[in-house]
């Protein structure tokens, strides 16, 4: 009868010590035994489909909730290798292209992240740039300078040093920031801060659809 009891105790303490672990992981999951889900889709842009090479505007913008912000001159947009594209080609001294939606900042920690198709010429780099609520421009250290044909790429912002950006001369200024606060981000978008060369191989970007995944934070 001892043994029994002292059997039962021993069970008893490995189920009490089973419910506590369960406890301990439901209070790290918010109570719902499952891992936090990564960040929504906050926009998606693909363009509108169009012939020709012209100077992109709001017109070929395809998602009605963005604003689109142009910086520089002669930026252009073309369908040539069958992707609606921004083409840098004609940018100087350089140019970049953003969205801004028209309800909400985007929370861009965490988890949050970029993914874009793109490809580039010469030494063309496309970088992401951000403006926070605050007014300031960021640009990206993380850069794509792939060549061989139009590919996608991701990336976490929180995961890339940043810059200050004076966005009317497309330059960047001081020193990469230590610590960025990205919770509420105002403009999303790309910069290519090398002249283009024009029309031929050697120097430009092509940039078509672009996906931002983050939290949605109203503008009120």
């Amino acid at each position: 009868m001892m043994k029994a009891n002292r059997i039962g105790l021993m069970f008893g303490v490995l189920l009490l010590g089973a419910a506590a672990v369960v406890v301990q992981a439901q209070q790290r999951t918010g109570g719902r035994g499952a891992a936090p889900q990564p960040p929504p889709l906050f926009f998606k842009e693909t363009w509108k489909n169009l012939e020709g090479n012209v100077a992109v505007t709001q017109e070929h913008v395809a998602n009605p909730d963005l604003e689109l912000k142009v910086y520089g001159k002669d930026v252009n947009i073309t369908a040539e290798g069958n992707i609606p594209h921004i083409w840098t080609g004609l940018c100087s001294p350089s140019c970049a292209v953003a969205f801004r939606h028209k309800n909400s900042y985007v929370d861009l920690t965490g988890k949050a992240r970029i993914r874009w198709i793109a490809k580039t010429s010469g030494f063309h780099q496309v970088r992401p740039v951000l403006k926070l609520a605050d007014g300031t421009w960021l640009a990206g250290e993380y850069a794509d300078a792939y060549t061989f044909d139009f590919h996608q790429i991701e990336f976490y912002p929180s995961d890339v040093k940043w810059m200050k950006l004076d966005m009317e001369t497309r330059t960047t200024k001081g020193n990469l920031l230590d610590k960025v606060d990205l919770t509420k981000v105002d403009e999303v978008g790309f910069v290519d801060l090398t002249p283009g060369s024009g029309h031929g191989s050697g120097g430009y970007s092509d940039v078509g659809w672009i996906e931002v995944y983050g939290k949605s934070v109203p503008r009120s």
